[in-house]
């Protein structure tokens, strides 16, 4: 994959394919410690022991297709980088993937457009509820799908379409204000 948004995008679909009503997203950018890191929770299924131990695996998927590679591939970019990746899962109570880079690794794809990735899955899953979060250095911000539909008075997918072009340009603002280090 050759922007980070796109593995967020997988990741954060197989938690809604796990039943998640949750989903966060955290991106903590550390240009002292040269880190990058990602890590993505959710509150759905989670896994068992003999799924963890095989999710690495690209020939395995808990899904009705051949192979399975959002993981495998993750966890081959976070290597390239000289980082890792985590995972921590308990049935019953969800899954948090952590993937760390060196932030100034070559082989780091860009972020991509994570403001259109998040906004895709706001629109076809407005019943979950995505947190999302950006720390770079000493800047942060981060918004929540909720409380957002709260606040706007968003009911369905009836109202959200109308502003989904607003609210896109919004997170854009925001997340342009965190690379300029504003």
């Amino acid at each position: 994959m050759k922007e980070l948004a796109l593995h967020i995008l997988d990741i954060m679909e197989n938690s809604i394919r796990a039943n998640a009503s949750k989903i966060s997203v955290s991106l903590v950018e550390d240009n002292r410690l040269n880190q990058f890191i990602l890590t993505i929770q959710d509150n759905g299924k989670g896994m068992d022991k003999e799924v963890l131990a095989r999710v690495r695996d690209p020939f395995f998927t808990g899904q009705n297709k051949k192979v399975g590679m959002g993981i495998p591939l993750l966890e081959q970019l976070a290597s390239m980088c000289g980082g890792k990746l985590d995972i921590v899962s308990q049935p019953g109570k969800g899954t948090t993937i952590q993937a760390t880079f060196q932030r100034n690794h070559i082989d780091l794809p860009p972020l991509g457009n994570l403001p259109e990735t998040l906004m895709v899955l706001f629109a076809s899953h407005p019943e979950v509820e995505i947190e999302y979060e950006h720390v770079r250095d000493n800047c942060r911000w981060s918004f929540n799908t909720k409380r957002m539909s709260q606040e706007l008075g968003l009911q369905g997918p009836q109202d959200i379409f109308p502003v989904l072009q607003g609210i896109k340009e919004w997170i854009q603002y925001h997340e342009n204000q965190i690379q300029e280090g504003v």
